[in-house]
């Protein structure tokens, strides 16, 4: 079966519900988000999903970044059947998904220095790719929210993203120092950097909440 179907040269596509919507419908665009972010973890993946985050009895990249790629395609076929009217929006995904990225966060942050400034997204490949999909995320988060606002969308949707906003940029810290690296930090515009081993740095204002 060739994996052209020519039905969306008009400029729509099929809901996994039935009934066809346009290609620049909120929630297409949400779903979208969704997957050009799992996109963005397979290229952060594929340049360092063997690495062990600070220190050799540290988490593998690789694994973690898998599992938060199926949780995103979950997401993605929620959003694809919306609900029919009268009925409340249903996630897939458990509660346990958000606690577990909680849990991620908490166990890292546990082993970085503290953050007393904001981080330039640098660090190196796997950091900068890292920062990238953070960035990503956050897009894919506000389209979503966007969403929210004209149809019903689950709420666990939404916590999901906020904390994988946080979870990408703590990974990126702790690519940063598990490379080596320097975390750049940028402190109301004075320029200075933390080389490895100095106090660290925090997200922009715009990003973590």
């Amino acid at each position: 079966m060739p994996v052209y179907t020519r039905t969306g040269d008009d400029g729509t596509t099929a809901l996994g519900a039935g009934g066809r919507v346009s290609k620049a419908d909120a929630r297409i665009e949400a779903i979208g988000a969704l997957d050009e972010l799992s996109s963005w973890l397979g290229l952060v993946r594929a340049a360092g999903g063997d690495m062990h985050l600070l220190g050799h009895d540290g988490p593998v990249l690789g694994e973690q970044l898998r599992e938060v790629q199926r949780s995103l395609f979950e997401l993605g076929a929620d959003l694809a059947f919306p609900p029919k009217p009268g009925t409340a929006p249903t996630c897939r995904l458990a509660e346990e998904a958000v606690s577990r990225l909680e849990d991620w966060i908490d166990r890292l942050e546990g082993r970085l220095p503290p953050l007393r400034a904001f981080v330039l997204p640098a660090g190196g490949e796997v950091a900068a790719r890292l920062q990238v999909a953070r960035a990503v995320c956050r897009r894919a988060e506000r389209t979503v929210a966007g969403l929210a606002t004209r149809e019903a969308v689950h709420g666990r949707v939404l916590r999901y993203l906020n904390r994988l906003g946080d979870y990408l940029f703590v990974l990126a810290r702790a690519a940063t120092w598990t490379t080596g690296a320097t975390e750049e930090t940028w402190r109301g515009g004075s320029g200075q950097s933390a080389e490895p081993g100095a106090a660290g740095a925090g997200e922009v204002p715009a990003e973590g909440n």
